[in-house]
């Protein structure tokens, strides 16, 4: 089979029989049109061609990327074969006489200073109350804004997870809004500040006619749903304006939350939750970050009075 028609029949068993998200199957392409590009540049035509010689090859090829960035990579392929050697495409995986061992450095966590975000959400709101005319499309793009990084850093959401958030997930009555995070996993995240309750409000408030014929609460000027993309540039555009230290990301905030309510002595399973994580390990690594509460803890210790008694 050539190569070509192989990698369009998969992404079509991804998307009509697997129904992997539109995200998912973008990410799938990505990766897989740069191994094609690889595979003809070995002048190899045909599927059944591709040996584990040709795979350490490609590995050599991406060696420089970043580990986490070749695993997915070379996850992908992997699917593909399997799902090939399902099918009788191909006689044998060429991955199972392969042992691939690539190290994934943990990072921890970036986290927004809360100082940081108390100055950027002061210096917001100071700008909003400097308008006397409310009815200025600057105005109510800020008031947008506003109330975007206010859901991010009240209810730790991913981005993405704000930008698709449906009209009807936000309630008013009783102030929650339910997330739809990865794999399509329903959440419900109470919204329980004065601050956020307002400024969602007055979002839905000035934007109520763009709002009736759409489907998601966050909009753009074109009245389409906000991009990731447009919501990082914001976010950099007023960190910059408000003369932060750093450029704030959404994610920043996601893990901030995080943090804080692991200070705070909240179980780590509430925190699971909260951030929609499908696995406790991964909420684990907050553990890693914060150890003030650790060290209130062994303040407590006896070892502290020995000298002084």
């Amino acid at each position: 089979m050539k190569i070509e028609k192989a990698m369009e029949d998969f992404i079509s068993h991804s998307i009509y029989e697997k129904s992997l998200s539109p995200k998912t199957i973008k990410a799938y392409k990505i990766d897989l049109n740069q191994f094609q590009l690889f595979i003809k540049d070995e002048d190899i035509q045909n599927l059944q061609d591709i040996d584990k010689n040709i795979l350490r090859k490609f590995l050599k090829h991406i060696s420089n990327a970043k580990p986490k960035t070749i695993k997915r990579k070379i996850t992908v392929i992997k699917i593909m074969f399997n799902y090939f050697e399902f099918e009788d495409i191909i006689m044998v995986n060429p991955f199972r006489k392969m042992k691939i061992n690539i190290k994934e450095t943990k990072e921890l966590p970036k986290i927004a200073d809360l100082k940081e975000t108390k100055k950027l959400l002061s210096y917001l709101y100071k700008k909003k109350s400097s308008y006397d005319n409310r009815e200025v499309p600057s105005y109510k793009a800020l008031v947008r804004d506003i109330a975007i990084i206010e859901v991010l850093f009240s209810t730790g959401a991913r981005v993405f997870e704000v930008c698709e958030l449906p009209k009807k997930n936000m309630s008013f009555s009783k102030w929650s809004v339910v997330f739809f995070g990865k794999g399509s996993k329903e959440r419900s995240i109470p919204i329980v500040h004065n601050e956020v309750k307002e400024i969602l409000k007055e979002y839905a408030n000035l934007f109520k006619d763009e709002l009736e014929n759409n489907d998601y609460f966050f909009i753009n000027r074109i009245n389409n749903k906000i991009s990731d993309q447009s919501v990082r540039f914001m976010l950099k555009k007023h960190s910059m304006k408000a003369n932060l230290k750093e450029v704030l990301t959404p994610h920043m905030f996601r893990h901030s939350l995080a943090t804080t309510l692991l200070e705070k002595g909240v179980d780590i399973r509430y925190i699971q939750h909260i951030l929609g994580h499908s696995s406790i390990s991964t909420t684990e690594i907050y553990t890693k970050v914060s150890d003030k509460i650790q060290r209130k803890i062994l303040l407590k210790h006896p070892r502290k009075n020995f000298i002084d008694e």
